[in-house]
């Protein structure tokens, strides 16, 4: 029987967040030993194994026969997908990234701004292209960099723009990331004159996108789609003919969110 003084001192939100470190490490890095994990993490190799122990008996983890590291089980996975399973506007809406994607041929996806990151609530792929995204459902991109991120904050105030800002880890991912606050503003004006966002190899050097974004009425969620492609196959004009494909469906989503 366990003393009125363990129990007073036991702590469940401390041992949840070491659980949820361990499972964000593993997301992150990939399969990693015992050793890796207790050093990364800071916690001693007896603290480690019992957290591994018990995310494998909750069957979130798994450790590999071959080398004894540990690694991700698909449940999360599994978590993520009933969770977007439930979000109503990914049904709504993914019609219409399919009909935009048997338009462009291309790869279509549709995000939220959550934080100041947009992530990524679906992806519809063009299964003939030899060249795939790496994107995945659940994934996150930094909305400084991304054509969906800047799209939405080109609806956005400055005030929430500023913030999201100063929330970001900005980072020249390529020579074309646009990284001074300025240049940004300035580059927001042109996505509301012109009505869609492109981002012009700035988050990956040879992918280009363009994106148009919309808000749900009466509800402070913002969303966007977008279409990727390879630079060959994302040259100027092409970019002008998607935009018009693009903002046709903007529209009839819009119509059936109204509706």
């Amino acid at each position: 029987m366990e003393n009125k003084d363990s129990i007073k001192n036991a702590n469940p939100i401390q041992v949840a967040g070491k659980l949820f470190s361990v499972i964000e490490l593993l997301a992150m890095r990939g399969s990693l030993s015992l050793m890796e994990i207790s050093s990364t993490l800071d916690i001693n190799k007896s603290t480690a194994h019992r957290l591994l122990a018990s995310l494998q008996y909750m069957g979130y983890v798994h450790q590999h026969f071959e080398n004894g590291k540990y690694g991700l089980t698909y449940k999360i996975v599994e978590l993520s997908s009933h969770i977007l399973e439930r979000i109503d506007i990914v049904q709504e809406v993914r019609p219409f990234l399919q009909k935009l994607m048997q338009q462009s041929g291309e790869t279509v996806h549709f995000v939220k701004l959550i934080g100041a990151n947009a992530v990524y609530l679906d992806k519809v792929q063009n299964p003939n292209n030899t060249v795939q995204m790496v994107s995945r459902i659940g994934s996150q991109i930094p909305f400084y960099c991304s054509g969906v991120g800047k799209a939405i904050a080109s609806m956005l105030p400055e005030s929430e723009v500023y913030s999201l800002w100063n929330q970001s880890n900005i980072l020249k991912k390529t020579p074309y990331t646009i990284t001074d606050y300025n240049e940004f503003l300035f580059t927001l004006q042109q996505i509301r004159q012109k009505g869609y966002a492109l981002d012009n190899e700035e988050n990956e050097t040879g992918i280009r996108c363009i994106a148009v974004a919309f808000d749900l009425p009466g509800q402070n969620q913002h969303f966007a789609f977008s279409i990727s492609a390879p630079v060959n196959r994302m040259d100027n004009s092409r970019i002008l003919e998607l935009s018009n494909y693009m903002i046709v469906i903007k529209r009839q989503i819009l119509d059936l969110i109204i509706s």
